[in-house]
């Protein structure tokens, strides 16, 4: 499994080569929100059509956590091999990038 941090991240999808996956829920993209591609965990499997392409998925969650077993999902069920996990999730990218947003 491939982890980089928030910073990594934020310089990759500046760049156009990667697309940022958030997988947390609507309620908590509603507390706090970043720029990427929002599909619930539990929504993966339904809209895989969404993440084919050939950048780099980087998929983030509140921590960390969920983002592990959904990238693990994409890579081993679905053969998906360009994919990442931020490290820390959206705790992390809230303390180094946009501190602004509310902590939750």
């Amino acid at each position: 499994m491939k982890y980089l941090n928030v910073l990594e991240v934020k310089e990759l999808v500046e760049k156009g080569l990667a697309l940022l996956v958030d997988v947390r829920e609507p309620y908590e993209v509603q507390i706090c929100d970043t720029c990427s591609l929002k599909i619930p965990m539990g929504e993966i499997c339904s809209r895989i059509d969404e993440l084919k392409t050939d950048k780099l998925l980087v998929i983030m969650c509140k921590t960390g956590k969920r983002a592990e077993a959904v990238a693990n999902l994409l890579n081993i069920d679905f053969g998906i091999k360009n994919v990442a996990v931020m490290n820390g999730g959206m705790m992390s990218w809230i303390e180094k990038v946009e501190s602004n947003l509310e902590v939750y």
